[in-house]
C-alpha cells in the first residue's frame, strides 16, 4: 500500500539541517555518487547546511580528505556548506595538515583569550 504525495511544496524545517552519514572506507568510485546525494539533500532541504556524520569512516586517510573536499566543493556550488559530526582528533589533525577547514558540530568557536583585568584600588575604597 502506498500513498500519494500531498500536493504543494514539501514542508521543510529550516532549522534542521540535512544529514549524510558516511560509513566505511569510501572508494574513489563511490565519491561521485556521494557528491550527487549531497547535492540532492541540500537542494531538497532548502537549508544551507549539510551535516556529514564522519564517525563511521574509519581511520582517516587521504581518501577521506578527498571525499570531504569534494563534498565541500559540491555544497558550495549549490550555495551551501558542510558541517562535520563525530570527527575524531586524528581527522581534525589531518584536515589541518592539508589546510581544509570545516565547521564542526558541538565545537565552540575559537576566540582570542580574554585579557586579564587589573583593577586599581583607590584610597578610601571599602575592602571586599
Amino acid at each position: 500500500m502506498s500513498s500519494a504525495r500531498p500536493p504543494g511544496l514539501p514542508i521543510v524545517d529550516a532549522m534542521t539541517p540535512a544529514v549524510l552519514v558516511l560509513a566505511g572506507p569510501v572508494t574513489r568510485e563511490e565519491v561521485a555518487g556521494l557528491c550527487d546525494e549531497a547535492r540532492a539533500r541540500l537542494e531538497a532541504a532548502g537549508a544551507g547546511v549539510l551535516v556529514c556524520d564522519v564517525g563511521g569512516l574509519g581511520p582517516p586517510g587521504l581518501s577521506a580528505v578527498e571525499l570531504l573536499a569534494r563534498l565541500q566543493l559540491t555544497a558550495r556550488r549549490v550555495g551551501g556548506r558542510i558541517r562535520l559530526r563525530d570527527a575524531g582528533p586524528a581527522l581534525h589533525a589531518l584536515l589541518d595538515l592539508v589546510g581544509l577547514s570545516f565547521e564542526v558540530e558541538g565545537e565552540v568557536e575559537q576566540r582570542e583569550p580574554a585579557l586579564s583585568v587589573e583593577e586599581a584600588v583607590e584610597p578610601g575604597d571599602p575592602a571586599v
